[in-house]
């Protein structure tokens, strides 16, 4: 993380753009408080993946066709 000031920000974009699309995220300031994150951009189908991968040890894998025997009331 890198914080970096407007004005900064617009004098030198090219530069701070580089550094972004090199993994490298980015705070924006105005008078001293965060305004907005520049961030690289994701790489959707990995975090997918990754996020598949942390649910596989929570999820279980059932028979929704057969019936239960259970009785349904109909509203």
């Amino acid at each position: 993380m890198h914080e970096i000031n407007v004005t900064e920000l617009r004098k030198h974009l090219h530069q701070h753009l580089a550094s972004v699309q090199k993994k490298k995220e980015l705070w924006v300031t105005w008078h001293g408080k965060v305004i907005a994150r520049i961030l690289p951009p994701l790489d959707e189908k990995k975090e997918a993946l990754n996020q598949l991968k942390k649910l596989r040890g929570s999820c279980k894998v059932i028979d929704v066709i057969s019936g239960t025997d259970e009785k349904w009331e109909a509203d």
